[in-house]
């Protein structure tokens, strides 16, 4: 059964910010809720818990499919709670309403962090739209800086445009590789390298330890060339065994040097001021396209004019233009 919402956004923001997991769970049930009485609600809440947030260290994580995200994220995730740190772990997985649910949805994908009392594991809402997921996934991050997590990771399960979602919301960028020929240079792709903060070479443990120190080698070199093209600064490249938990604590310090580095110079109140601009024309962006799914007009509208575009026979411009009109605007 599912957690109902509570109408009191004061008591529960008094509850959330006492650390009770619970208040925390219904909290987050409100921000996901699409209910107008429910989001209006939701809204109230994070006007009253904003003082509370932004105190804890935001780190995105991304990687290719088989590359260990979900058993790096347990191993990190337990380093840090060993070290006294509150964890909470997020998704952004648009396709969550196609696959069945996130790859968080069982938990067990994470079985130390599962049953971790200073770690929160939240599944991204099967909202099936990457602006839907991200707002709901941003939003989320805020409710659990409230409640004391001081270390948020958000992995992105999807590629491409969830990695930019991820990190527009994040202070630190991790991308993961794996080791062996040619897959050093997974993710390697036009742009990435804009968003990456952190390079980590996982499975460096056992017979794939030469392979691993090798692929760092051959990113270090192919990120040079591109750093160099692009007049950026390279990210540190690092190697790591999520199975063993063997430099684990070097990928923290690493993460940790370059949130600091970022505060020291005054990036990182830049930073988080230019992805709050962002977030506001996402949402705004997100609202038009709630009012085309939902405005009864512009349903019955816009089957009509999809047709008469895709046959040629009206331009796409006059189309435009006229649902334009349709949304007030």
């Amino acid at each position: 059964m599912a957690t109902k919402p509570p109408s009191d956004p004061k008591t529960l923001a008094a509850q959330l910010r006492m650390g009770d997991r619970a208040a925390l769970a219904r909290a987050i049930t409100l921000v996901e809720s699409k209910k107008s009485e429910h989001r209006a609600k939701a809204q109230e809440l994070l006007k009253i818990l904003l003082p509370a947030t932004g105190t804890a260290l935001r780190v995105g994580i991304t990687g290719a499919p088989g590359v260990g995200k979900s058993t790096t994220i347990d191993a990190l995730g337990t380093y840090l709670t060993d070290h006294k740190h509150r964890v909470a772990v997020l998704a952004v997985d648009p396709s969550s309403v196609r696959t069945g649910g996130s790859i968080l949805g069982d938990k067990t994908r994470m079985q130390k962090l599962a049953v971790d009392d200073r770690a929160f594991v939240r599944p991204s809402p099967a909202d099936g739209t990457l602006g839907g997921v991200a707002a709901r996934t941003r939003e989320t991050m805020l409710l659990c800086e409230a409640a004391g997590y001081d270390v948020v990771l958000v992995e992105t399960v999807g590629i491409g445009q969830s990695e930019m979602a991820v990190a527009s919301m994040t202070d630190t960028f991790l991308a993961l590789m794996l080791p062996g020929a040619g897959d050093e240079l997974q993710g390697i792709k036009k742009g990435l390298l804009e968003l990456v903060d952190v390079v980590a070479v996982n499975k460096a443990d056992g017979d794939n330890l030469p392979r691993a120190r090798a692929a760092a080698s051959s990113l270090k070199a192919a990120l040079h060339i591109l750093a160099s093209t692009a007049g950026t600064e390279m990210p540190p490249i690092l190697t790591y065994s999520a199975l063993t938990g063997d430099g684990i604590g070097d990928l923290w310090k690493a993460i940790e040097a370059h949130r600091k580095k970022l505060a020291s110079n005054g990036k990182l109140e830049e930073k988080r001021r230019e992805q709050q601009v962002r977030w506001m024309w996402s949402l705004v962006d997100n609202h038009i396209r709630e009012r085309l799914r939902t405005d009864p007009k512009l349903r019955s509208r816009m089957p009509a004019l999809e047709k008469a575009v895709a046959e040629g026979k009206l331009p796409a411009a006059l189309a435009a233009a006229e649902i334009s009109k349709l949304l007030g605007i």
